[in-house]
């Protein structure tokens, strides 16, 4: 079997009712108060902390170049910030681990796109549901699209071993498809997708949320249909916090009332941004067959300028795919793609030397983010960097201003991208100090990056193990 990329993404079992949570991450050693809650309060309000209990996974919560992410971690925030709280939201290493902090009280709240069963009903409160999931089923393009249940009866049929999805299966083999029958995918060491995608599988029950990211993963896995039922996500509160549970339930109420639930979903979904079939399907190949070769080069460089290493591996898929042995028709040549110029400045006498070249390149673009004013915030600065990266600090400067003169925001990436390609134009190139640039290509380039670190970002858990986030009330 093939290289399990998603092994890390969707990791570890879930008990009956509960979808398998992504990444495998260590529990932290948290030491909670045991001392109860004064009759009729709230701990949270008391404390001002509100602590939230997650899993490491694109669906609820991971930690990309710029701080965490995922829908769980965006509802908590704004959770905390409607209470006026701090938030501190750490994962654990599965479902059994959540429920522990919740029963020792360490945690307040269980948040990872939870179907509470009975099992979690020992430990908490199940709060009111605020999404229904809808789940597919999924086959691999070029083969026989299967269009109901009937007709997977007799395929091979890839499931998660003990989770929503097996339930949902056995429901449908007891009331419409009694010949179905299943593979069950240990937990541990595989994805149903990736069976599809294999050819272990003819096909696999999922989440739609989860398929929004894992079809970028798996190019060749498509949408053949949809069951009939949905799996309803909540949240789970512990014992005796009634005040919290209740506001819980109004939070919902009210950011699906005013449309911001559903454009949170909306946001955190893998399918918020475009990822072309082909280049995905390549950017997967190369991960495979070329990442190992060069990943510890781009992790030393990212220890020695601090710059997050999937960042500068995106960067360096986008100019070479990372061939050391790739050349530019302007001379550049190598991972990173270094000038002659640029290599001579720092130092680099050979540019087809890997680990000199990606070295050269981070401390290069190092260099160029160092130049983008602090004052600017992330990611503005960072994707303001990636630009220059490309088209020079100098170009950069010139769309800056540009969007002053245009009542922009100069240190607004998506202010300044729109001013770019003006620099081709006459009637503003004139108006700028370095003249013309072929000003649409940065604006490519930093697209381009952003879609690849986004991969990364699903498919790299070893940088986020073990790490919380915490959020003051003003954050």
């Amino acid at each position: 079997m093939q290289h399990r990329r998603l092994r890390h993404l969707f990791g570890v079992g879930r008990p009956t009712g509960l979808l398998r949570p992504p990444l495998v991450v260590g529990a932290l050693a948290l030491i909670g108060s045991c001392t109860p809650e004064p009759p009729g309060s709230d701990r949270v309000m008391t404390s001002g902390e509100l602590r939230v209990v997650t899993l490491n996974s694109p669906t609820s919560y991971y930690l990309g170049t710029h701080g965490a992410e995922g829908l769980e971690f965006q509802l908590a925030a704004a959770f905390a910030r409607q209470l006026g709280v701090s938030l501190y939201m750490y994962p654990v290493a599965s479902p059994q681990a959540m429920k522990a902090e919740l029963a020792s009280g360490r945690a307040d709240i269980a948040a990872a796109q939870i179907t509470a069963d009975a099992s979690w009903r020992t430990v908490g409160e199940a709060a009111d549901v605020y999404e229904q999931i809808p789940q597919l089923v999924v086959y691999r393009m070029g083969s026989a699209r299967p269009r109901d249940a009937l007709q997977i009866e007799s395929a091979r049929l890839s499931v998660r071993a003990a989770s929503a999805q097996e339930y949902l299966l056995k429901r449908l083999r007891h009331t419409v498809a009694p010949r179905l029958t299943w593979i069950e995918t240990a937990p541990r060491s595989a994805d149903p997708v990736e069976d599809v995608e294999n050819g272990e599988a003819d096909y696999a029950v999922v989440d739609e949320r989860e398929f929004s990211f894992s079809r970028h993963i798996y190019p060749n896995v498509a949408i053949a249909f949809t069951l009939p039922d949905e799996r309803p996500a909540q949240w789970v509160v512990r014992h005796g916090a009634t005040q919290l549970y209740e506001s819980v339930n109004r939070f919902f109420r009210t950011i699906a009332a005013s449309g911001e639930l559903t454009g949170l979903e909306a946001s955190t979904s893998g399918d918020a941004k475009h990822f072309p079939y082909e280049d995905a399907r390549r950017f997967e190949e190369l991960i495979a067959e070329r990442l190992p070769h060069y990943r510890s080069w781009f992790e030393q460089a990212a220890a020695q300028t601090g710059i997050d290493w999937r960042l500068l591996a995106a960067i360096g898929y986008q100019e070479s795919q990372w061939d050391p042995s790739a050349e530019s028709p302007t001379g550049a040549s190598g991972v990173m793609m270094l000038t002659a110029t640029t290599a001579h400045a720092l130092g680099v006498h050979d540019r087809t030397n890997p680990r000199t070249n990606i070295m050269a390149g981070a401390n290069y673009f190092h260099e160029v983010l160092a130049k983008i004013p602090d004052r600017i915030p992330e990611p503005d600065r960072t994707w303001l960097a990636v630009a220059a990266y490309n088209v020079g600090f100098g170009h950069l400067e010139d769309a800056r201003v540009l969007a002053q003169m245009r009542g922009k925001n100069p240190d607004s990436w998506a202010d300044v991208r729109q001013q770019l390609p003006l620099l081709a134009d006459e009637r503003w190139f004139e108006r700028v100090k370095r003249g013309f640039c072929r000003g649409w290509e940065p604006v490519q380039f930093v697209d381009r990056i952003q879609r690849y670190l986004k991969l990364l970002e699903w498919q790299a858990p070893e940088t986020v193990a073990g790490r919380a986030t915490r959020l003051q009330p003003d954050a």
